[in-house]
């Protein structure tokens, strides 16, 4: 279906596996308007194909694979996709972001999204060139690791000449073909790592997707982008997070600022601080192990590490994988950690979720609630534990359900640190309560990325008081649609840390960074004010770069109004497909150790307001006290039209 707009290339592809036939499915303009692309594309597709009635291992489920218009743009970060799908971990919606170049690879195919339906018989790999798709006999590569099979795919893309067609590759590893409910999809030696999306694909029986082409996106304004784009990447480069804390530390850097604030996820969130924090940081990692960073396609911030494990140049941990193989299992070995990191990405399983799940079985074991020989600062049996994971062999079969369902057999849902069914991120949230009422809200579980990421106000750029209510629910929903709309069009949402004026970050201490740091949390009004009438901002923010790159590449107005209300209007969408498969306010919760237990016996507030926090942001959002979209808003936002 041809499109007027520029940043698309008009057509999404829908596989039905079962026949092993394809067509157009159809999505207009229109649509387009309202869902842009990305996750917001993906949720459109599901909401119109799902009932409630669906199981995540089922040919009725739909692995959905999408772009953003600013993919392949040439705009700073533009290299997304996504993967959205009914998940088997939570049994809600999942949205997994992804850098990597299959989403531009994707594009040069003709194709802004491909969505995948029914199941194979056997082992298979697809081909998408242009408009040809061939399905081949994957019985050779099934059982490889990620790196491995992305090498094979090469060797058989190989031309007459000697060189491999140019090509975007999504894959799984044995933790997929086994459908752990953790496990994820890798594209080059990036991973789409949350909600299980990887065993998805095991299920439809589906090894690898390598897609190329020579088509090119279109872009509208060329020239005025151009100029933007040039813009953009000198701001970025200047800007004290984006161009000097993210390329020297990569988000690692953020361990010692945790500790310091208390949000360090350390044994199982029972504590926010590390006697060993400084093992496992970002000044250890860049002294003793960074070789060089990289980045994804036009990525000027370069947060990526790489190190040496066992005598090959691979990617270094993240953040949150340095914390939860650290201070979450009481573990210092940073060495461990980078080879820990790699097996992980290998077999293809989701390194925030396995690192939570043994650290719940840690703490089981210490309780005696489930003797299963693991323990706190025991580490030596870690590697053969994740292969039992991915193979599903011996206690790894038991593991690879993950904290939520191995708490309701054993006990001890307290310390099952997760928000519907997906484990935490590495934020400890009792000293950042902002972010504590994302996890819970978050459409698709314990993410504080889809949870708003408030932290960035509550110690990490800003400094905010981390405990108060105050402001909190309006700040989160408006991060959370900021966030939507970013992801949504294609980019990283590296690229909004540059939202904070510079000087906020360089002088801390100033008079004009405290005064900012008392204030935001009174200004939820004013917030308020935005998300209800966006008209409010018909503008384009200096600090706020997207809002005129959407515009010069797609020719659709987008000031930054029309930008937050079409965030909205994708985090309710998700919350509408939720809903079918019934989610509600009982849903939006935390375990008791992070909002009944006092991190700080001395410290009153260190524990998440949960229920006063979810009562202000429900009525915030218009939603009802069942934590639903109302009737009206769902009108306002022409959810359902």
């Amino acid at each position: 279906m041809a499109t007027k707009y520029g940043g698309y290339m008009g057509k999404v592809l829908l596989i039905d596996l079962l026949k092993k036939e394809s067509r157009e499915y159809p999505f207009s303009d229109e649509e387009r308007e309202l869902y842009i692309g990305g996750k917001m594309m993906a949720a459109k597709i599901l909401k119109d194909n799902l009932t409630g009635k669906e199981k995540p291992f089922s040919d009725d489920n739909l692995l959905v694979i999408t772009t953003g218009p600013l993919t392949g743009s040439g705009a700073p970060s533009s290299s997304r996709f996504n993967i959205s799908t009914l998940s088997p971990q939570t049994g809600y919606l999942t949205s997994s972001n992804c850098g990597g170049n299959f989403g531009y690879y994707l594009k040069k195919a003709g194709l802004d999204a491909l969505i995948l339906k029914g199941h194979l018989e056997r082992p298979t790999w697809i081909e998408i060139n242009n408009d040809q798709i061939v399905f081949h006999e994957a019985d050779d590569i099934w059982g490889m690791k990620t790196t491995e099979v992305q090498t094979a795919i090469d060797d058989k893309l190989r031309l007459k000449n000697g060189r491999v067609r140019k090509n975007g590759k999504i894959c799984i590893g044995p933790a997929g073909e086994n459908q752990v409910l953790y496990s994820c999809i890798v594209s080059n030696d990036r991973v789409s790592g949350r909600g299980g999306t990887g065993a998805i694909m095991g299920y439809m029986k589906i090894k690898a997707i390598a897609v190329s082409g020579n088509k090119e996106v279109k872009v509208v304004n060329k020239e005025k982008m151009v100029k933007l784009t040039k813009k953009w990447f000198k701001y970025l480069r200047k800007h004290p997070l984006t161009g000097s804390q993210l390329p020297k530390l990569g988000t690692a850097g953020l361990v010692s600022a945790m500790q310091m604030k208390s949000i360090l996820a350390t044994k199982n969130y029972k504590y926010g601080q590390y006697e060993d924090f400084e093992a496992v940081n970002g000044e250890t990692l860049a002294k003793e192990y960074n070789i060089v960073n990289k980045g994804c396609l036009t990525c000027p911030i370069k947060c990526a590490r790489t190190v040496s494990v066992e005598g090959k140049i691979v990617k270094g941990p993240e953040l949150e994988t340095l914390v939860l193989l650290g201070s979450g299992i009481l573990n210092n070995d940073l060495k461990a950690i980078l080879k820990w990191n790699y097996e992980l990405d290998e077999l293809g399983m989701d390194t925030i979720s396995t690192a939570n799940t043994i650290s719940y079985a840690m703490e089981a074991n210490e309780k005696g609630l489930w003797d299963n020989g693991l323990e706190f600062k025991k580490t030596d049996n870690l590697s053969k534990v994740f292969e039992d994971i991915a193979y599903k062999r011996g206690i790894g079969e038991e593991l690879a359900l993950g904290s939520k369902r191995l708490s309701e057999k054993y006990g001890g849902k307290e310390f099952a640190i997760h928000a519907k069914g997906m484990e935490l991120a590495a934020y400890e949230p009792r000293k950042a309560v902002g972010l504590g009422l994302g996890y819970a809200v978050s459409n698709r579980g314990g993410c504080h990325l889809n949870g708003g990421y408030l932290v960035i106000l509550e110690g990490l750029g800003l400094a905010i008081n981390p405990t108060t209510y105050h402001g909190k629910a309006d700040l989160t929903m408006l991060f959370q649609d900021l966030m939507e709309m970013i992801s949504a069009s294609g980019q990283c949402l590296f690229t909004s840390y540059a939202f904070f004026p510079s000087p906020l970050m360089n002088h801390p201490n100033s008079w004009y960074t405290r005064l900012a740091n008392k204030v935001l949390p009174y200004c939820g009004f004013a917030v308020r004010l935005i998300n209800k009438y966006p008209r409010i901002a018909h503008l384009h923010l200096p600090v706020f770069h997207h809002t005129k790159a959407f515009e010069y590449v797609t020719g659709m107005k987008m000031k930054f109004g029309d930008y937050v209300r079409c965030g909205e209007r994708g985090y309710n969408l998700e919350r509408e497909v939720n809903r079918l498969f019934g989610v509600n306010a009982n849903k939006d919760a935390l375990p008791k150790r992070l909002v009944e237990c006092l991190q700080d016996a001395a410290d009153d507030s260190s524990k998440v307001p949960l229920d006063k926090l979810k009562k202000i942001y429900y009525h915030a959002r218009s939603w009802d006290e069942n934590g639903l979209p109302k009737a009206k808003l769902l009108r306002k936002l022409k959810i359902g039209e």
